[in-house]
């Protein structure tokens, strides 16, 4: 068991970190509150490589894993720049592609995905049925040599910036009769697909958005690997690096809110000269939030660790924990960092309260708390199925 990083990732640590900050949170928080993307990080860590450390090098990216990637996700949070878009474009869709695609998906889509010059989200949810894939409206059936695409999705981040999207579909086995799940590259200008911006209560510079496919035609090669077969695995593919860099990115939050606060607290005296740090009452909280940002930490790593070997199902397991604990831990960090800052602490200027709506989405998405409990009880402790 071994809880250091190799050289090459303490590297790239550090690197990312030092981008991170070079940015910083306040550039992050103008360009949500002018409405605008972080187009200039996002192409300066593509350039520097950072955006695709888990795309094969032949592809132009870095030749790491998830590990890598869970490395870059936490520390440009920690640096309070949390991009969701890295969990979107090279953690789901590069995933999905490179196990997954045909040779010519993975030639044509995953270089542009490393170095930052394209991005590709990802439509699974739906507004009746939400993530379950078992229950998806939304359909994909053949015309002539092309697939045509029907239906809704809700809650799909960051089309205004990507030049594709991969939808999950349903598709009828030919052999069966029953639907089965597909995926497919559909380009976001395509006729037939449109799109409708959901105002949310959260300051981000990623916008979320309900998609419509009406009757949405694309080619046959854009249908995710060589058959339908591909679809059920492809799909499963990106669920745990999406857990995973989900849970970083939240750990990442959570160091960030503990540092501003930190910082404060050692510094500010009131009642005699005394550092309101040194108040157990302000302290405890502070430090009880740390362990549980650390803990969360140690889950990621082996979760990362596990995905990366190979080891699925106990990768599902870890990441599905992770997921749950960083939800938590940064949902707590960033409340007690506002709380130890009092007043200061909603202020815009220090930094913390403009986190509050990101890290209580973290407790909802991608897949929420309660469902993580039930995939525990059933998968863990070996109870019938709840739902």
């Amino acid at each position: 068991m071994n809880f250091d990083l190799t050289p090459e990732q303490d590297q790239l640590r550090d690197a990312v970190r030092a981008l991170g900050r070079r940015y910083g949170h306040g550039y992050f928080v103008e360009k949500a509150k002018a409405g605008e993307h972080t187009t200039e990080l996002w192409h300066e860590a593509g350039r520097l490589g950072y955006l695709g450390v888990n795309i094969p090098t032949e592809y132009g990216g870095g030749g790491g894993g998830i590990t890598e990637l869970a490395i870059v996700c936490e520390e440009l949070a920690a640096a309070g720049c949390p991009l969701l878009l890295l969990v979107v474009s090279p953690a789901i869709a590069a995933t999905v592609i490179n196990k997954h695609g045909t040779d010519e998906q993975r030639k044509r889509h995953l270089p542009g995905l490393a170095d930052g010059s394209q991005k590709i989200v990802f439509a699974i949810t739906e507004p009746e049925a939400g993530s379950n894939f078992h229950r998806l409206g939304t359909v994909a059936r053949r015309d002539g040599d092309d697939w045509l695409l029907s239906g809704r999705k809700c809650y799909i981040s960051g089309v205004d910036e990507a030049g594709h999207v991969l939808v999950v579909a349903r598709t009828e086995d030919a052999a069966t009769g029953k639907l089965k799940p597909a995926l497919f590259i559909v380009p976001t200008d395509a006729p037939g697909l449109t799109r409708s911006k959901l105002d949310m209560e959260i300051l981000s510079p990623e916008n979320q958005f309900l998609l419509y496919l009406d009757d949405v035609r694309v080619p046959a090669d854009a249908l995710v690997g060589e058959s339908l077969d591909a679809g059920l695995p492809a799909l499963f593919a990106g669920l745990n690096p999406e857990r995973i860099t989900v849970a970083a990115m939240g750990a990442g939050t959570g160091r960030y809110a503990i540092e501003r606060a930190s910082e404060y607290t050692a510094t500010r005296k009131v009642w005699g000269g005394r550092s309101i740090g040194s108040h157990q009452a302000v302290a405890h909280p502070l430090a009880h939030a740390a362990v549980q940002v650390e803990l969360a930490r140690l889950m990621i790593h082996k979760a990362a660790t596990l995905y990366d070997a190979g080891r699925d199902l106990e990768a599902g397991i870890s990441g599905n924990m992770a997921k749950y604990a960083a939800g938590e831990a940064a949902a707590l960090a960033v409340d007690t960092a506002v709380q130890a800052l009092g007043g200061a602490g909603m202020t815009t200027e220090y930094g913390v309260a403009t986190l509050l709506g990101a890290v209580r989405a973290g407790r909802i998405a991608p897949v929420s708390r309660e469902m993580i409990l039930n995939f525990v009880a059933q998968h863990v402790l070996g109870q019938d199925k709840s739902y």
